[in-house]
This record gives C-alpha cells, structure tokens and sequence, in this order.
C-alpha cells in the first residue's frame, strides 16, 4: 500500500459510522437550516482549512445549501471566503434556496451551481426595520443602501444580468419564488439534475 491508500485508510477508519465524516474527507458539506454568524463560522472554516491543506488538496469542494436565509453580513462574509478560495467549489440547492441561502447558492464556480428539480427558491429585497434618533434612522437608511448596492452587485457577477433586470425580475419590492427552470433562465444555476 503507498502512502496515499494508507492515509484514506486510516481517515475512512476515524470517519466509520460517521457520514459527516466520510463526506468532509471528500470535500462535501451539507448546510441545513438559518443563515447566522454562528453557522456560517464552521463552513468558512472548513474552505479555509481545505485551502491552507498542503498534504490533501480536494480538485473541488462541494457545498449542499437548504436554507430559508438569515443574516445578511454572515452570509457575505461566507460569499466572500468563497469567492477567495483558490479551490474551486461547486454548490446544490436542494429542497429551499431562500434570500441569503440563494446569494450562498449563486457564489458557487460558474458551471457547477447545480439545483434538483424540487428546489423552491426566493429572491426579495434586503429586509430590515429600525426605530431612533433621526441621525441614527440616516445612518441605517445609509446602511440599507450599501447593503442593495451589495447585493445587485453580486447577482452582477453571479448571473449575467443587468442591474435592470436583477431590479425588476429578482429585487422588486415584492418576494420572487421562483422554479429551479426560472431559475435556470435567469442565470442563478447552471444544471437541473435529478437525484433519484
């Protein structure tokens, strides 16, 4: 046996009886549930990790995204980890790809974004409220801004389309739900595949 066959051996055998195990040896993770500063840590760890491994680099990382979405700044900071990583990493949106659970989705390589036929997925304008002093009322109106400028930039590079149409067919002022062929048409994928 070379080195290579030993080493897989022995990560087979501490991930035994383990799937998360056996699928973190092979470069996939499975996210499911809220976007919050506390889940998007573990992930932004691990493609960290996956990039600084010098013994075992993985050709691909694969992300599997349910996610009804969350908070907004936690999700950026994962886009932005991804979009740095010098390992490329495919994503799949299955059961729900909802508002940052999409933006998470769309950061994967361009021609490996891949959706199940099943998927619902929802595009809407950032949502916040607030209450205060005037001042502090202009400076989150400031924020709110910056956060829309953040976001139509990334469906920019993501997709292909115009601020326009990121404007009228992802971001008008009511929720978009969309089919995984809608989806498709507007450039947030590039595969629909069946697994079953």
């Amino acid at each position: 046996m070379n080195n290579n066959e030993e080493e897989h051996k022995a990560q087979k055998e501490q991930g035994a009886g383990d799937p998360e195990s056996e699928l973190s040896i092979r470069g996939f993770k499975t996210f499911m549930g809220d976007v919050t500063p506390e889940t998007m840590k573990p992930l932004i760890d691990w493609i960290i990790a996956e990039n600084f491994n010098k013994e075992k680099k993985h050709k691909e990382l694969t992300l599997a995204i349910c996610s009804p979405g969350g908070d907004l700044n936690a999700c950026f900071a994962l886009v932005d980890v991804m979009k740095g990583s010098k390992i490329p990493i495919r994503t799949i949106g299955m059961g729900m790809i909802a508002s940052c659970g999409l933006l998470m989705f769309i950061s994967g390589e361009k021609g490996k974004r891949i959706l199940t036929p099943n998927t619902s997925i929802l595009s809407h304008q950032y949502s916040w409220g607030n209450y205060g002093k005037e001042h502090e009322l202009f400076a989150v109106v400031k924020e709110y801004d910056l956060t829309t400028e953040r976001m139509i930039a990334h469906y920019k590079k993501c997709t292909g389309l115009s601020e326009k149409d990121i404007r009228n067919y992802l971001l008008p002022p009511h929720d978009v739900w969309l089919s995984a062929k809608e989806a498709k048409k507007l450039g947030l994928c590039d595969s629909i595949k069946e697994t079953y």
